[in-house]
């Protein structure tokens, strides 16, 4: 069979004595027609060199075929604004998209507007994925504008009681225990936490009251002066927090920051005091970002599966576009034990 021009899905009805529609059917996979079928319609298609035409498809059916990743912009040491953990989801994230056929639009969320509106109400999207968001209390509005407007959306973070959205996060309570009882074999009993211990950073949150309920089961009696805030997950917030907490002149044996690169500014803090790790104090952060293996000492670290977490967020955005039920729920973490936790002989306290 010739023809002029490009081939279209009539072209293949007329070759295998189908009709249309069910040409239609069958290039999108539907169960309604038959594997014979489907394969003579798709070996008709090569013969012709027939395209589907995706923007076709998409407006019949009211998709973009589109997911959209907003980002909450982070201060970095670098010009990405993009925390490294992020990083490491939002490939994964991208590949879940490709392997599902969607296209991924990336974006920075803008606080200071209706930044939702940009891709709810000008259909750029068929659903959101939203990576961090900074004080959640203060983010709280938003999300409830997003949820209220019928946009299809998932979070990556703490799941909460009645949270206006879905969300996709890790275990950070058994996280932060998991550090704490690590800590605790090591023979650490002053051990400090490094990071915001309130509802406004919830995922912080939950990381410390692990790590609280872990000490008191223990037997040890929590001292308010060994939690430091930093609310920010940043190196700077980090080297900050634990000058305070030099300045208190409390003793301490051990450092749990609530995330990496808090971990690596406190590190950079103990080493200007020239405080040894891990001999005088035991370090452990979260996250496990890739730059934690190569620092000197290695850093102690609770491991969020950014594949599974990136595969997970799409499956469940997926779900929730095609009306299908979704349930927030939490990831497994597991703890990586490194050098920098790790006593060589007994530890002679700060």
């Amino acid at each position: 069979m010739s023809i002029k021009g490009k081939a279209t899905s009539f072209d293949i009805a007329h070759l295998t004595g189908v009709s249309q529609s069910t040409v239609s059917r069958a290039l999108r996979d539907s169960p309604l027609v038959s594997e014979e079928t489907r394969r003579r319609i798709r070996e008709a298609a090569e013969q012709l060199n027939y395209k589907v035409d995706k923007n076709a498809s998409n407006l019949r059916s009211q998709h973009s075929g589109t997911l959209a990743l907003l980002l909450f912009e982070d201060p970095t040491a670098d010009d990405s604004h993009i925390n490294p953990f992020f990083l490491s989801m939002l490939g994964s994230i991208t590949r879940a998209c490709a392997l599902r056929g969607y296209d991924l639009l990336i974006s920075f969320q803008q606080l200071s507007y209706d930044w939702h509106a940009d891709y709810a109400d000008t259909k750029k999207a068929d659903g959101i994925i939203l990576l961090g968001y900074g004080d959640y209390l203060a983010y709280l509005d938003k999300l409830q504008k997003l949820v209220a407007q019928g946009t299809r959306s998932i979070r990556w973070g703490a799941v909460l009681p009645d949270q206006p959205d879905v969300s996709i996060g890790c275990d950070n309570y058994q996280g932060g225990q998991a550090i704490a009882t690590h800590l605790l074999e090591q023979g650490c009993r002053r051990i400090a936490f490094l990071g915001d211990a309130s509802s406004h950073y919830p995922e912080f949150f939950e990381r410390y009251r692990g790590y609280a309920a872990t000490l008191q089961q223990a037997g040890i009696t929590m001292d308010p002066a060994l939690q430091v805030d930093a609310a920010e997950s940043t190196e700077q917030a980090g080297y900050n927090a634990l000058e305070t907490l030099l300045e208190r002149a409390e003793p301490f044996d051990a450092v749990f920051a609530a995330s990496d690169l808090i971990a690596i500014g406190a590190m950079r803090a103990l080493a200007d005091h020239n405080i040894k790790v891990p001999e005088q104090v035991a370090v452990a952060g979260f996250d496990d970002i890739p730059m934690a293996r190569f620092l000197n000492p290695p850093l102690t670290t609770v491991l969020q599966d950014t594949k599974l977490a990136g595969e997970t967020l799409v499956d469940n955005l997926l779900c929730l576009i095609r009306n299908e039920p979704v349930e927030t729920h939490l990831l497994p973490v597991k703890l990586v034990v490194r050098r920098s936790s790790q006593f060589s002989q007994p530890a002679d306290h700060v």
